[in-house]
Formats: C-alpha cells, structure tokens, sequence
C-alpha cells in the first residue's frame, strides 16, 4: 500500500511524528528531522531546504 503523502501547506489529519518524503520540486530531500504536529497543524516547508515538501506520518 502507497504511503499517504501531504504537502506543505495542509493540515495534518492526526497528533503524531511526520518527517518529509521528498520535495514538491522533485528533488530528494536529505531531510531527517521528525516534527510533532497536532490534528489540525499545518504542515511546514522542509525544515533543512526551506522548500515545500510532502509529508509522510512516522509513527
């Protein structure tokens, strides 16, 4: 099954860890930080790059 993937900008469908997938650019991100965000949040540019990115949920 594909991970569900959400981009900067939305809101996170759920409390939990959430650590970037790749870039909106299509650039693989070298991004290994984990964020905890709370149903509701919104989902930041890659903390690194500073570039949209998609999301994937960690844990």
């Amino acid at each position: 099954m594909a991970k569900k993937q959400f981009k900067t900008g939305e809101k996170a469908p759920e409390t939990g860890k959430y650590k970037v997938d790749e870039l909106v650019n299509g650039k693989r991100s070298q991004e290994k930080t984990e964020i905890n965000l709370n149903e509701g949040d919104q989902f930041p540019p890659s903390p690194s790059e500073s570039e949209a990115a998609y999301w994937v949920k960690s844990s």
